[in-house]
């Protein structure tokens, strides 16, 4: 489960240097890569809450047929794994912003960026319960304190350390992968799976207690998978972030054209190879050692895909399209933390018994157009409230927090200060 950039609001005054100028776009296109991001945790997170049978291996009865496959498979290669180590990277990346921003106005970064995570923690907590239990802000709570207490290391350190973990958790799995081949276990669905899945399904479609009962009795595996397979990835990713931040990586990627064709022909080819090995034993052969295997190598091939994305991403804001893709992408993602929450918001009122109860009732291309349609209308929302105040909903309730102030409510009566 995954999981969760920056434009000009008309009402903001333009900038008036070229320094500015070049902050403001340099600032844009980092929004609009949180934004796109957005959208593939969205297309992950849906078929999740969609679904109780989603990653069980099993599908889900009465939702089969070519077209469901062809969707499932797409979404598997395309989406999972990819997009939280976009948003991780950000974090990392935003990390070194809010470092410089501290220092330039000489306040104390600590406190307040332990008062952010406890935040975003106790945020995430009652997302994981209320809304969605494969919540990740809460992991990025407890992640965000390994970062802060390495945050001196230079860049090239931190580049070898998130080498070493994805390497690390890469050979982990194949070990493991090894383990269960020799022992001839594996590949067997349990006959319970299908059982939990279905008193799942009745759960989520059941009054309030009933969805929050249902959320509280799946945290311990999601807490088991976050540990092991999103963690390590996800610190790796933070660290990458801290890297680009610290070497300015992103203040002018116009010079770095280069590395990024190269990061998409990579990423396009070799990565998504990966994806599509992951996919196909998830898919088919769930429960077994190929499984285990897969995982290992979605390890090492995710991130590849995942920096395509970004370097995509990154081109198209320099490009002949940059205003379409800036104010299409940017203003989501300035309200990352409101959107995310949001696309959960509306998912548990569409699938679960706090809404219409959807749950194991729209097949996966109806899925799919639910999180487009969702997305859209995030985009259009964001640009609209960013031209009449200066925060999300929740960026400005977690700013007051990490502050301990009233943050402007209006967008001129201050700065926007980096996300999380």
């Amino acid at each position: 489960m995954s999981t969760r950039p920056r434009t000009e609001s008309p009402s903001r005054p333009l900038p008036t240097t070229r320094e500015e100028q070049s902050g403001s776009a340099r600032l844009a296109q980092v929004d609009a890569l949180r934004g796109f991001a957005l959208l593939g945790i969205l297309m992950v997170n849906i078929t999740y809450m969609a679904s109780a049978y989603h990653g069980t291996g099993l599908e889900d009865p009465g939702l089969g047929g070519p077209l469901s496959e062809a969707v499932r498979w797409l979404v598997a290669v395309l989406f999972e794994a990819k997009f939280f180590l976009l948003f991780s990277f950000l974090f990392g990346y935003s990390f070194t912003l809010q470092i410089d921003s501290a220092e330039r106005r000489g306040t104390r970064f600590t406190p307040r960026f332990l008062r952010r995570l406890t935040g975003l923690f106790v945020i995430g907590v009652i997302h994981a319960v209320v809304l969605f239990p494969g919540d990740i802000l809460t992991l990025y709570a407890v992640l965000g304190l390994i970062l802060l207490a390495l945050r001196r290391i230079q860049p090239r350190t931190a580049i070898r350390i998130a080498v070493a973990l994805l390497a690390v958790t890469a050979v982990g799995y194949a070990l493991l992968a090894l383990a269960v081949a020799h022992a001839g276990g594996g590949g067997t669905i349990a006959a319970s799976t299908a059982s939990a899945a279905a008193e799942a399904t009745e759960a989520l479609r059941g009054g309030p207690a009933s969805v929050v009962g249902a959320h509280l009795q799946v945290l311990p595996d999601v807490a088991v998978l976050l540990a092991f397979f999103q963690a390590p990835s996800a610190l790796a990713a933070f660290l990458l972030g801290l890297a680009a931040g610290r070497r300015r990586a992103l203040a002018d990627t116009d010079r770095h054209q280069r590395l990024l064709r190269r990061l998409q022909w990579i990423g396009f080819t070799v990565g998504l190879l990966g994806g599509i090995v992951y996919a196909d034993a998830s898919l088919n052969h769930p429960e077994s050692a190929y499984q285990l295997f897969a995982l290992g190598l979605d390890v090492i091939t995710a991130p590849l895909v995942a920096a395509a994305y970004a370097a995509t991403v990154f081109r198209l804001v320099r490009g002949r399209f940059s205003r379409a893709v800036v104010t299409a992408l940017a203003p989501a993602g300035r309200m990352s933390l409101t959107n995310y929450l949001g696309q959960s918001l509306v998912c548990a009122l569409l699938f679960t018994g706090f809404g219409a109860a959807l749950v194991g009732r729209v097949p996966p291309i109806g899925i799919a157009a639910i999180a487009l349609t969702l997305f859209a209308a995030q985009t259009v929302a964001s640009r609209w409230w960013l031209r009449h105040h200066a925060y999300g909903p929740l960026e400005w309730l977690l700013r007051a927090w990490t502050t301990l102030s009233t943050p402007p409510w209006r967008p001129h009566s201050g700065t926007r200060s980096p996300q999380p």
